[in-house]
């Protein structure tokens, strides 16, 4: 994933993260929930089908984007000033692991 470029639209006030590989491929990711771990942040990124445009959160078209794949990136701010999503290390991904967990026992005992 470092060495992917990505780009943020906004579409319908939901952000979605376009991450291109290097053979020029374009991967499509909606940005389900930012996890701040000490004074860094990451995301957790859900792939978004090509051909679900829409928000589709409660999907019953079959187009199979429920069965996306999701992951965590880093967001870092490149020398542009623009925010970048990296690859988080393994120390960074069991702390985003354990505060994804202690996010979620929150909102289970509300």
């Amino acid at each position: 994933m470092a060495d992917k470029e990505n780009d943020v639209i906004d579409e319908n006030e939901e952000l979605v993260v376009v991450m291109t590989d290097e053979e020029g491929n374009e991967f499509y990711y909606r940005e389900e929930l930012i996890i701040p771990v000490g004074d860094q942040k990451f995301a957790l990124l859900v792939g978004i089908s090509d051909e679900c445009s829409e928000d589709h959160s409660d999907c019953e078209c079959g187009c199979g984007c429920e069965d996306e794949d999701a992951f965590i990136a880093k967001i870092v701010t490149n020398e542009a000033g623009e925010e970048e999503y990296i690859e988080p290390t393994d120390e960074e991904y069991e702390a985003v692991q354990k505060a994804y967990d202690a996010l979620m026992e929150a909102e289970d005992a509300e």
